[in-house]
């Protein structure tokens, strides 16, 4: 392993990074162009009434997606509370908020609590 320098891993980890870079840009432009598709397929099946149509390639189902979000945290969480309806929020911690309060109780033992730490090597352009 002697002859395996850092100076050495460092040109074939920005090598790899650049080529995954443009890569990406690839899936970029495909994703765009699957975006434009999916739009008039959409398109054609609201157009039939359609929620499903067969094709010699496959299925086209229509889907839809609700996404539910709260401009007013303070009234819904008292409302969650009021109401004991805890189920409606993810089981989550906030990565940041939890380090902060560590950071500021250390005496204080959370239950339950467990971490995962991991190190990694980063190369900043020059």
């Amino acid at each position: 392993m002697s002859d395996i320098t850092i100076e050495k891993l460092a040109k074939i980890y920005v090598k790899i990074r650049d080529k995954r870079r443009e890569l990406e840009e690839q899936d970029k432009a495909l994703k765009a162009q699957l975006g434009e598709v999916s739009a008039l397929m959409l398109e054609i099946c609201n157009e039939q009434g359609a929620s499903t149509v067969r094709t010699g390639h496959g299925t086209v189902s229509v889907r839809t997606a609700r996404n539910y979000w709260t401009s007013d945290w303070e009234a819904f969480f008292t409302f969650i509370k009021d109401n004991d309806a805890f189920y409606l929020l993810q089981k989550r911690l906030s990565s940041s908020a939890v380090q902060q309060f560590l950071d500021e109780n250390e005496s204080i033992n959370l239950p339950g609590l467990n971490l995962k730490e991991e190190q990694s090597v980063v190369i900043t352009k020059r």
